[in-house]
């Protein structure tokens, strides 16, 4: 599996903040994710998911790290499926913590957004 960095956003300073960390596994974007996902922290969120100039129109989230997500998160995660759709590309989420799955569940994104157990699911194979 080919696997290059591509960016590492700054460490949170507080535990429940959000990192960012972008590579590159075999031709998908691979956005990991830490912290949570809330109103302050959505913008950091949408400039990761954004950041594709030159990068392939498929991005899996690795979630496995968030240990929260409100309603500002759902609507990124929807927007960028909608953008990367109608490029040509997808979304896939990996490893949601229950939390984030319970929401996911609650509000239907898992019904049109694939979520996979884990990042190796995720990714094409």
């Amino acid at each position: 599996m080919a696997k290059e960095q591509m960016t590492d956003s700054d460490r949170p300073e507080q535990p429940d903040r959000l990192s960012t960390a972008t590579t590159v596994t075999d031709g998908v974007r691979v956005v990991t994710l830490a912290g949570e996902i809330d109103h302050d922290t959505c913008a950091q969120l949408t400039h990761a998911l954004r950041m594709q100039d030159a990068g392939p129109p498929r991005i899996v989230i690795d979630m496995g790290q968030v240990t929260f997500m409100d309603s500002s998160g759902i609507n990124i995660l929807i927007a960028a499926h909608q953008d990367l759709t109608e490029a040509g590309g997808w979304l896939r989420l990996a490893a949601p913590t229950g939390a984030v799955l319970r929401v996911l569940q609650l509000v239907g994104v898992d019904q049109f957004i694939a979520c996979h157990p884990s990042l190796n699911e995720a990714l094409p194979h």
